[in-house]
């Protein structure tokens, strides 16, 4: 879409700057800002993953521990209670009703991002 808008611009430019020279560094600089921002935002992610990293285990560690809690609780409802139920000991089920939107919600995105990572789709 930017690029469709360029030519308009660069006509535009004709008629108000006489430099050739000038109006080719102004054509260049207009086509090539959406790129610029682009970096500087993919810059600015990276400079806040860095600082992420570098914080404690527990706010580096929070979505795996969701994820455990949630496969633990997975566990308990489809291997440990079923298997304990056939030896007559009961087990109180986890709240799957709870668990499953943030279970999906970490999945749909980890899933999500390993697809755009696939087809090459940059993160915006």
């Amino acid at each position: 879409m930017l690029s469709q808008l360029i030519a308009p611009v660069a006509s535009l430019l004709d008629k108000w700057i006489p430099d050739a020279d000038t109006k080719q560094k102004i054509a260049h600089e207009i086509a090539t800002m959406s790129q610029k921002h682009a970096q500087e935002i993919a810059v600015a992610q990276i400079k806040l993953n860095t600082e992420d990293a570098k914080g404690s285990a527990f706010q580096r560690n929070w979505r795996p521990a969701t994820g455990w809690c949630c496969v633990l609780g997975m566990a308990v409802n489809f291997v440990v209670s079923p298997l304990a139920a056939g030896f007559g000991v009961v087990i109180p089920q986890a709240d799957t009703g709870t668990m499953m939107p943030i279970l999906m919600g970490l999945l749909g995105l980890g899933s999500m991002r390993s697809f755009e990572k696939t087809k090459k789709i940059e993160g915006k």
